[in-house]
């Protein structure tokens, strides 16, 4: 099965969707609840401990039976069934793309059993206290050095789930900028602090300078030989890691079929599971598999991926809105948008399609956000009132984990009053003045969860992903590479060696 290479605008359902969209472009959501019996209902998406309510966009039941013909012609389901089967889908770099499969326990392939042991087995010790630093102390801080895909996830989902995190203390390091690593190694002492540095080829020039420095800190403090009690690394390249000091059994594997932004679910999420404990760890993955049973056995109509993905290519690409943004009402998450965007615009800021043609349509959409409520008091002003149309989506959890019921009430009394506003503004209204006056008709998405546990983050955290991948199947690019973020290191490398 080969992976289609359809250019979207080419087919019947483009042609209908653009004819469509100049019919019903102005109408206004609050007729369209109006003149839709049952339209909440029917726009409505339940499964296990999601809710998606999408009802509050600007489409008919006809604008969804359109973009559902136009993934049909786009072999969507065929690119599904490809990626799942291990197919290199990643021509230009000639690479299955199985994130999916560091998940998969009713099929696991038996590296990634034997890396989920070795992360139990070496979070387990860590935890426990039973690994001992080079002065027979416990250790009590773990910092991750990467960058990209080797931080943002794990830092993402450790943050994320601080309600179940235990008594170590998790930093993670990044920037090359020498400040922020001397920031976090004020707070240290080398005598209970592991190190995990997270590179597939041992040679990312941020990570490996920040390593450099933090490993000349800690022999200043420590000693040479102490270092194998202190570093572990995520890497394919042993020999760098050895000369490094580190020994081949503290290396975690990592493999050419993962991308480094989809990498959080196998070793590279090391410090997520010394931070929760592997079986909650296990949980976030286990979530995610049920994620991706869920997108790749039901149908499109049901699909909460594809639905999403659909929607936001109608306003992308009719609209041409150009951004979205994402408003979890939940502190936890206060490190998703900064994920979803790695996950999003590096896998589809592409303009040559999988021909090899330039495109002559827009590709991947601007991501952004922040948390509600903090972001009703920054924000929202332009949603409301601005002048550009940005389709949203509300994510908010029903239960508290410290079960305070006046703060939950009022968190999420806010957030259905925001998707509300938003769409309803003050049509139909008397005002007193055009100050005053709200068009609303600005398109969201609900998104309801029953609480934050491990496992429904990994549902949401792989909805993200699969999302991602239909529109990158649609508009016909290659999401799963990223040649643009290469120029401009080489640039900086050009720039330092002429010094």
């Amino acid at each position: 099965m080969s992976f289609p290479k359809i250019n979207p605008t080419t087919t019947k359902a483009w042609q209908k969707l653009d004819a469509h969209f100049e019919a019903i472009h102005d109408a206004h959501i609050q007729e369209l609840f109006t003149s839709e019996k049952g339209r909440r209902k029917a726009m409505t998406i339940v499964w296990e401990d999601l809710i998606l309510d999408y009802s509050k966009n600007r489409v008919t039941p006809e604008t969804l039976q359109l973009l559902l013909q136009l993934a049909e012609e786009c072999k969507l389901k065929d690119a599904i069934e490809a990626q799942f089967s291990g197919e290199k889908i990643n021509e230009n770099e000639d690479r299955a793309v199985l994130h999916t499969a560091l998940r998969d326990f009713s099929n696991m392939k038996p590296e990634v059993k034997a890396a989920l042991d070795k992360m139990r087995d070496f979070s387990e010790k860590i935890i426990s206290g039973n690994w001992k630093g080079h002065t027979g102390k416990a250790i009590t801080d773990v910092v991750n050095i990467g960058i990209g895909g080797s931080d943002l996830g794990p830092a993402m989902v450790t943050e994320a789930l601080t309600f179940y995190k235990n008594h170590l203390n998790v930093h993670y390091v990044s920037n090359v900028d020498g400040d922020h690593v001397m920031e976090t190694l004020k707070k240290l002492d080398p005598e209970t602090t592991l190190f995990i540095i997270v590179s597939k080829t041992f040679t990312t020039q941020e990570t490996l300078t920040n390593a450099k420095t933090i490993r000349k800190w800690f022999i200043e403090n420590a000693s040479e030989e102490a270092v194998s009690n202190h570093f572990v690394a995520v890497s394919t390249n042993l020999a760098a890691v050895e000369s490094f000091g580190i020994s081949e059994q503290n290396v975690f594997p990592m493999w050419d079929w993962v991308g480094g932004r989809f990498s959080l679910w196998g070793a590279v999420g090391l410090s997520t599971c010394c931070a929760v404990g592997y079986d909650h760890f296990e949980e976030l993955l286990k979530g995610a598999q049920a994620m991706d049973s869920h997108f790749k056995d039901t149908a499109f109509d049901a699909n909460m991926p594809v639905i999403m993905a659909m929607l936001s290519i109608w306003y992308n690409n009719f609209f041409q809105t150009e951004t979205e943004a994402v408003l979890p009402y939940s502190q936890y998450l206060s490190k998703l948008d900064t994920y979803l965007q790695q996950a999003v615009m590096e896998s589809n800021g592409k303009s040559i399609d999988r021909n090899g043609d330039p495109v002559d349509y827009q590709t991947g959409t601007i991501v952004w956000g922040s948390t509600g409520t903090n972001a009703q008091h920054a924000f929202m002003q332009l949603l409301h009132q601005g002048t550009k149309l940005i389709p949203t989506d509300f994510i908010c959890y029903t239960a508290s984990l410290y079960g305070n019921k006046d703060h939950q009430e009022k968190l999420l009394a806010n957030c259905y009053a925001q998707a509300d506003a938003l769409a309803q503004g003050t049509y139909g209204k008397q005002v007193e003045n055009n100050y005053k006056r709200f068009e609303g008709n600005s398109p969201s998405n609900m998104l309801k969860i029953e609480k934050l546990t491990p496992n429904s983050l990994g549902k949401l955290i792989a909805l993200y992903e699969h999302k991602l991948f239909v529109q990158g199947v649609i508009w016909n690019i290659y999401s799963y590479d990223q040649p643009g973020v290469e120029l401009g290191k080489k640039m900086a490398i050009d720039l330092l060696s002429k010094k």
